[in-house]
C-alpha cells in the first residue's frame, strides 16, 4: 500500500520469504553541509525479529532508493534475492515520482559521483 512519504509492504505465505512487514517512510531534509538529503526509515518484522533501518540520500542519488532498502531488509533476513520495493512496481513508480516532487528533481540533471559512494551504493 502506497501513500505519498509511506510504503507499506506485508509478505505473508509467499513462497521463498519469510513472513513479515515492512513500511517505509521519507522525507526531505536540509543538511547545512550536504544539502538537501532524503531520510528514510524502514520499520518492520521479519520471521518475528523487529527491526528499524535509518538513511539518508543525497537528493540526486535518492532515485536509487530500492537498493538501499533491498540491503536494509537483506540484513534482517529478507532473502537478497527477493526486492520487496519493485515487487509492486505501479507503486513503486508512485514513491519515485513522490520523491522526485518532494525534492524538485527533473529528469537529466546531473549526479555527483562522491554522493553514490557517501550513500552506500
Amino acid at each position: 500500500m502506497f501513500e505519498p512519504g509511506h510504503l507499506h509492504r506485508s509478505f505473508t505465505g509467499l513462497p521463498g520469504m519469510p513472513d513479515g512487514t515492512m513500511d517505509v517512510f521519507y522525507e526531505v531534509r536540509n543538511d547545512p553541509a550536504e544539502g538537501q538529503l532524503m531520510h528514510f526509515k524502514v520499520v518492520g518484522d521479519i520471521a518475528g525479529k523487529v527491526f528499524t533501518e535509518e538513511f539518508d540520500m543525497h537528493r540526486d542519488t535518492a532515485f536509487n532508493f530500492a537498493s538501499l532498502v533491498a540491503k536494509a531488509v537483506t540484513k534482517q533476513g529478507l532473502p537478497p534475492n527477493v526486492s520487496p520495493i519493485m515487487r509492486n512496481h505501479q507503486e513503486y513508480d508512485a514513491m519515485f515520482n513522490d520523491i522526485r516532487d518532494k525534492l524538485g528533481a527533473h529528469s537529466g540533471e546531473a549526479v555527483d559521483l562522491d554522493h553514490l559512494e557517501k550513500d552506500g551504493l
